[in-house]
């Protein structure tokens, strides 16, 4: 599941919304949206998240929280290490095959320490 994915599940289900009845509102189906909300798509068009913001009646700072969670929501990342130093390539190369593996811990720590300013 994405962060996208979770937050608007927890969205549906805080207000008492289905998966049918908001995909039907927003003009999807119920398959994209559920594999949308598991991280089985891409992120959402703009428009998809505005139609979605509009349904719920949200308000900006929400929005822009939902906006911000789906841009960082890409399943599948690619991280372009052309004209790096060998390095970056290695360390790119080594999380893509390990990511599954890591723990919360490691990941939270990593997460710290990617987010500190440099």
């Amino acid at each position: 599941m994405t962060p996208f994915g979770q937050a608007m599940r927890e969205l549906r289900q805080r207000r008492g919304v289905t998966q049918r009845a908001l995909a039907q509102a927003i003009g999807v189906t119920p398959a994209y949206l559920s594999a949308l909300e598991h991280g089985h798509r891409g992120r959402p068009t703009f428009e998809l998240l505005q139609r979605i913001a509009g349904y719920f009646n949200i308000i900006w700072d929400e929005a822009d929280d939902l906006f911000r969670l789906a841009d960082a929501s890409d399943p599948r990342v690619v991280i372009d290490t052309a004209g790096l130093p060998p390095e970056y390539t290695i360390l790119a190369n080594q999380l893509s095959k390990r990511i599954s593996t890591l723990t919360p811990e490691m990941v939270e720590e990593l997460n710290r320490l990617l987010k500190s300013p440099q």
